[in-house]
């Protein structure tokens, strides 16, 4: 009897196709070869020129909407699954019904998806409120999850995330940004929980400290070869942070911090020479010091970026050979009215970090003043400017920027606090509010991914984060998880011989170098582990204060 005189067997193979919506492995073998199937997928190849294994599998009612699409063997999309974007699933994955797989999703072998998960690898831009958030630009980072991830029902993975091969991800967990693999990770946002195997992450003590062992013997031995690289004749010139290699005092002064972090001094290095050719570098009329022809000519000294960056760097590199500055520096010494206007007119709105390097300047200037100079100019008027200025509801100065959110704000916090704040023993305005600003920023850029994962960007979100936990353990733990993931995605990227790239995927640096061993020992220290690495700063990321108050 044919199925037209047979209700019943009619009805079953509907109560079939219906029950493979939600239960498709079991009889996928049966399924793959059907005509309907295999229809599915060439309109899909037609469509997008989708990439599908021979034994990858779609569902009749799979919602499948992609640019790109490319599926390895044994890879299963289930009934009432949404895809869309441009996905890459490797060999043996699952999407079970329900789940959402959206914008550039890159998933490695054997993962599986649960029901309800949402992995969203784009983003609505917010950061202009005077432009609806439907008509502003979408970006797309990307999630990348690498092989035998498993992601729990209703577990949320947002633009940016890195999930390591092996780890967990617990259901009704929030991914906004890097998860090492084999952790099983939980909760909102999501924190690693253990690691896979029974090793509690919570008293992993032990694994950050391996990590910083095993960095830290690296650089210890290392880092003299590293100062070899880049020696000329008489100096040293290495790549900054815009990629250029060029001739500058800071590159003598990145040498001189390297080697004082491990206690020693650059090899072959004359300390009263080097101490002479420092000094001579300061401008005696305003105590400032230029970069030797580097200087625009008709441009206020307080306006060259440089010449104030070197108050700091060769100034500590001087103190670090047991030497100081020659002249104090009366570029500094203003009465509070114009000082104020010094301050008010650097550019809070447009580039805040520009702004707060100005104050880090101004603050250090004071430092060398009052230590060597005797000069008492009231530090008070500085630090009055900063509390009648200080964002109430941010804790922050600046304001964000349409094109990338808080991070100008908070990288100028870092510049800002470390020549005031931190260098004076001052307890900042309002701790809470400066860790609620710093840890949005760092989560809306996903944690820094790709080439935005930089010394700067990283040490303005450590040094913040430490220099607030001296008034506060205010939501400690979220610090330590930042601080953890720092120090772990540390060794990978030391290039051995050639220390750290300012960014990823650009060339290690003397700059970069000595800026990532500084983020590693801040992490550390915030920690409470920086016994168990080998680099001390002694120079601009030096954490201890001066004493000197108000």
């Amino acid at each position: 009897m044919d199925q037209a005189n047979n209700p019943n067997a009619a009805l079953e193979d509907r109560e079939e196709a219906r029950r493979l919506q939600f239960l498709p492995w079991e009889h996928i073998a049966s399924d793959l070869r059907h005509p309907a199937h295999l229809e599915r997928k060439a309109e899909l190849r037609r469509a997008c020129g989708a990439e599908l294994a021979d034994t990858s599998y779609i569902a009749e009612h799979a919602a499948v909407f992609t640019d790109r699409l490319k599926m390895g063997e044994r890879s299963w999309i289930a009934g009432h699954a949404l895809v869309r974007g441009d996905i890459t699933l490797g060999d043996d994955c699952t999407i079970n019904p329900y789940a959402c797989i959206s914008g550039r999703v890159t998933c490695g072998n054997g993962v599986r998806i649960a029901s309800h998960a949402s992995i969203v690898g784009f983003n609505h831009g917010f950061d202009d409120p005077t432009v609806p958030i439907h008509r502003q630009k979408v970006t797309t980072a990307g999630i990348t999850i690498g092989d035998d991830v498993w992601i729990g029902a209703n577990a949320v993975v947002l633009d940016g995330a890195v999930i390591g091969s092996g780890a967990v991800i617990a259901a009704g967990a929030v991914v906004a940004g890097e998860i090492p693999p084999l952790a099983i990770a939980g909760g909102v946002p999501a924190r690693v929980i253990r690691l896979r195997g029974g090793t509690p992450r919570s008293s992993g003590v032990g694994s950050v400290e391996d990590c910083l062992q095993k960095l830290g013997s690296k650089a210890q031995d290392q880092w003299r070869d590293i100062l070899k690289r880049w020696k000329t004749a008489d100096a040293y010139e290495s790549l900054e942070a815009d990629g250029v290699q060029r001739p500058a005092a800071r590159h003598l002064c990145d040498a001189i911090e390297i080697a004082a972090g491990f206690g020693e001094l650059p090899p072959g290095l004359d300390r009263s020479q080097t101490v002479e050719r420092l000094q001579n570098l300061q401008d005696g009329e305003t105590g400032l010091f230029p970069e030797r022809n580097a200087h625009r000519a008709g441009t206020k000294l307080r306006d060259d970026p440089k010449a104030l960056y070197n108050v700091l760097s060769v100034g500590y590199a001087l103190e670090v050979l047991g030497s100081r500055p020659p002249h104090a520096i009366r570029a500094v010494q203003l009465d509070a009215d114009e000082l104020d206007r010094w301050l008010a007119g650097l550019p809070w709105k447009t580039s805040a970090w520009s702004a707060g390097s100005v104050v880090d300047a101004i603050g250090t200037a004071m430092y060398f003043n009052a230590r060597y100079f005797d000069v008492e100019q009231p530090r008070h008027a500085l630090f009055d400017w900063l509390t009648r200025n200080v964002g109430r509801t941010t804790g922050l100065w600046g304001e964000p920027t349409a094109a990338e959110g808080w991070l100008q704000p908070v990288n100028g916090f870092y510049r800002l606090t470390r020549g005031t704040y931190a260098q004076f023993g001052i307890p900042l305005p309002d701790a809470q509010k400066s860790f609620e600003t710093v840890v949005l920023n760092y989560r809306n850029h996903k944690g820094f991914i790709g080439a935005k994962y930089t010394a700067c960007n990283l040490l303005d979100t450590i040094h913040p984060l430490l220099l607030i936990a001296r008034q506060t353990d205010y939501r400690r733990r979220d610090g330590e998880d930042i601080a953890r993931k720092i120090i772990f995605r540390a060794l990978e990227r030391w290039q051995d011989g050639q220390g750290f790239p300012f960014a990823d995927g650009a060339v290690p640096s003397l700059q970069g170098t000595e800026m990532w061993l500084s983020v590693i020992h801040l992490a550390a220290n915030y920690l409470g582990v920086a016994d168990c690495f080998s680099f001390v700063p002694k120079g601009v990321h030096r954490t201890e204060t001066v004493g000197l108050g108000l």
